[in-house]
């Protein structure tokens, strides 16, 4: 899944590539991929893209204006007001989430006929007026990518229950204890919480506590003031090497680019890099988690298959 330093990387990426460039037509393949109905998709077309943002894993691209016909243009009529960046003016916003298994591929340029719906992965696609533009896609048979067309982004609900961004300037050590204080969940689950501490999700989260020495099961409302700090600090190293790690990849590299940056999460049964350690696995559900015993947990294996407890 795409975290925050690869959505960050896509956003800087497609800034460079979609700002002053028109839409000339936008085209879902699989309708059931939009989740927004009134602005439709159509209403992209003939607006121009005026910058990129990131809100934690969601991608939000937005447009000016629609220019007017000749005959509207000549009506006198009040301007709009401006609402700053993210507010419901007249512009729109076309706002991603990638999920699990879907991607932005760029494309210079597309076959005149438009793609047909079918099985495969391609999901939207948006082509720009001057050539070129880009493919939504989604792998597998979990369809979980979601596309929005609106006016303001904070009217989406995942948008809208965000917690803070970790790289913002104003996330301070202070907030980041704040928001654990009380929590008597695991720091690993509160680390991937959304409404909490938007951005990060299972491979990150990972990362971060193995820089922080810290086990996953850990209560977040039993951290000590000095475990405090030192995952503050390894959250914010561990993101800010990610993005700059990222930083100038095109959307085909990022994916492997973020493989080889990871150090525990998707390595089971390789060494740690750290100490040596066999790097261990507990399986979840629909996820699993990763971590160095020697590095973690004081060389004591985790429990696996939902026990929350330390093996004795």
């Amino acid at each position: 899944m795409p975290e925050l330093p690869e959505v960050e990387a896509l956003r800087g990426f497609l800034e460079e590539r979609l700002t002053g460039r028109a839409v000339a037509r936008a085209l879902p393949v699989a309708v059931s991929v939009l989740k927004t109905y009134d602005p439709p998709l159509g209403a992209l077309e003939g607006r121009t893209f005026t910058g990129v943002a990131r809100y934690g894993k969601f991608l939000g691209m937005e447009l000016g204006t629609k220019p007017a016909e000749p005959a509207e243009a000549a009506e006198p009529a009040e301007p709009p007001r401006s609402t700053g960046r993210g507010g419901a003016g007249g512009g729109l916003w076309l706002v991603v989430h990638l999920a699990r298994a879907g991607w932005l591929q760029w494309k210079d340029s597309f076959p005149a006929a438009p793609p047909r719906p079918g099985k495969g992965p391609l999901a939207l696609r948006v082509e720009l007026a001057e050539g070129g533009g880009f493919d939504l896609t989604e792998a597998g048979t979990q369809k979980r990518l979601a596309v929005y067309v609106v006016r303001d982004p904070a009217g989406i609900p995942g948008v809208a229950r965000l917690g803070p961004d970790p790289l913002a300037d104003s996330f301070t050590r202070e907030e980041f204890a704040g928001l654990l204080r009380g929590q008597r969940h695991r720091i690993k689950g509160l680390l991937r919480d959304q409404s909490v501490i938007s951005g990060i999700g299972n491979a990150y989260s990972d990362e971060i506590l193995h820089a922080a020495k810290m086990s996953p099961f850990k209560v977040a409302d039993e951290l000590t003031e000095d475990e405090i700090s030192g995952l503050y600090a390894a959250l914010l190293a561990t993101l800010t090497a990610a993005v700059e790690r990222a930083r100038g990849l095109s959307a085909a590299e990022l994916k492997a680019g973020k493989r080889m940056g990871l150090r525990v999460h998707g390595r089971a049964g390789e060494p740690c890099p750290v100490c040596g350690d066999t790097v261990r696995s507990v399986s979840f559900r629909d996820s699993s988690l990763e971590y160095c015993p020697t590095c973690q947990t004081g060389g004591k294996p985790l429990a696996d298959r939902r026990m929350s407890r330390l093996l004795k």
